[in-house]
């Protein structure tokens, strides 16, 4: 059942940028007598003609032989991806073998559309594909997933107009034996003037700054901990997060403030984040917490829950609902209640924009990065 959605999405992405099957000569006569209408609806994308070529860069021996990997020394960067013309990345999959245990905190992941002179994507390659915390965590969701083997596993669709081109950096001090890509694109003659860049954004705060709040009230959400913030148009397509607890008690009750075109004030505000992941009533408690993992939304890792040094990954997708943005958009949630909370937060968040390249903050340091708990 998940396959035939995942290709529901494939279909619905497509369409939305205008490469859906192109109709048949008869078809197309059918429709002008009137009788092509019921042909059309009965019968699925699949078995029509597609208008895009599909194709494929990859790690394979260029020599025929069997060693399809690329190695990366410490401070290496390799490229990966590099595409001219129209196109649209479909899926991503990696799989890795490196000397580092948390080389998924070391290693960096940065995409580039359109020869834009900053990355549209810049994110530790563990936290853009949900694994915040760096380690692996079997699950699969809509977009994201991790199979076992430990590949990464992603179906953002990612379109440009006239160039991609993807790194990996080993920010890490120690080899990467074996870093093994396989990325599926298609090449198209032009998308559509409405088509928008795919973005992802890394930001940590480690820890958050609890907060004494008056009256323990938090209305305007200006000390929330941020996901993201951009400017231009869009829609939001979700977050992943890491959480370490660095005290007792339960690390939610942060409620999601998402502001829109309007830098004052939120527009949209939720019940409590583990309400915005869609769990409930602290996932289940000190004693009974369960991981769960599903296609929109999920807390695939929940270990040693509301306890000091407890670790959380969750993840919320919005594809039955993207929020779009027309001028500015800023994506937060609360530390706790009212900020009240001085956790470790490492987030990264996903969206499309109308520009190839937007305003990222800084990646924090390798060393910054790593997971750890913060004592008071």
């Amino acid at each position: 059942m998940k396959h035939v959605e995942r290709r529901g999405f494939f279909r619905g992405a497509l369409a939305a940028l205008g490469l859906g099957a192109a109709a048949a000569p008869e078809a197309v006569a059918q429709q002008a007598r009137g009788g092509g209408g019921a042909a059309a609806r009965f019968l699925p994308n699949y078995c029509r003609t597609q208008n895009y070529k599909s194709l494929k860069q990859s790690s394979y021996d260029t020599t025929g032989g069997n060693s399809d990997r690329w190695p990366i020394k410490p401070g290496e960067t390799l490229e990966i991806f590099n595409q001219k013309g129209a196109g649209m990345i479909s899926h991503i999959w990696f799989t890795i073998a490196a000397a580092g245990p948390l080389h998924l905190k070391e290693l960096v992941l940065r995409a580039w559309w359109d020869g834009a002179g900053t990355p549209a994507i810049e994110a530790p390659i563990g936290d853009f594909f949900g694994l915040n915390l760096g380690d692996y965590v079997l699950y699969e969701s809509e977009y994201l997933a991790c199979s076992p083997g430990k590949s990464l596993n992603c179906y953002f669709a990612m379109p440009y107009r006239t160039a991609a081109r993807m790194t990996v950096t080993n920010e890490g001090s120690r080899d990467v034996s074996s870093f093994y890509s396989n990325i599926d694109f298609l090449a198209v003659e032009t998308l559509p003037a409405d088509t928008l860049y795919f973005h992802a954004q890394y930001r940590q705060a480690t820890p958050n700054t609890a907060q004494k709040l008056a009256d323990r009230k938090n209305p305007d959400g200006k000390t929330n901990y941020v996901y993201c913030e951009t400017r231009g148009r869009g829609h939001l397509m979700g977050v992943t997060l890491g959480v370490i607890q660095n005290s007792e008690a339960w690390m939610g009750e942060g409620d999601d403030m998402i502001f829109v075109d309007d830098e004052t004030k939120p527009l949209i505000v939720g019940t409590g984040s583990e309400d915005y992941f869609l769990g409930s009533w602290n996932f289940g408690g000190r004693e009974n917490a369960k991981a769960f993992a599903y296609h929109q939304y999920g807390a695939q890792l929940i270990q040693s829950p509301e306890r000091v040094g407890g670790r959380y990954c969750c993840y919320r997708f919005h594809g039955d609902n993207p929020v779009t943005f027309t001028r500015y958009l800023k994506h937060t949630m609360e530390h706790g209640h009212a900020n009240d909370r001085a956790d470790n937060f490492y987030s990264c968040c996903y969206w499309y924009q109308d520009k190839p390249s937007a305003e990222l903050p800084a990646l924090p340091g390798v060393k910054d990065r790593l997971p750890k708990v913060v004592m008071a």
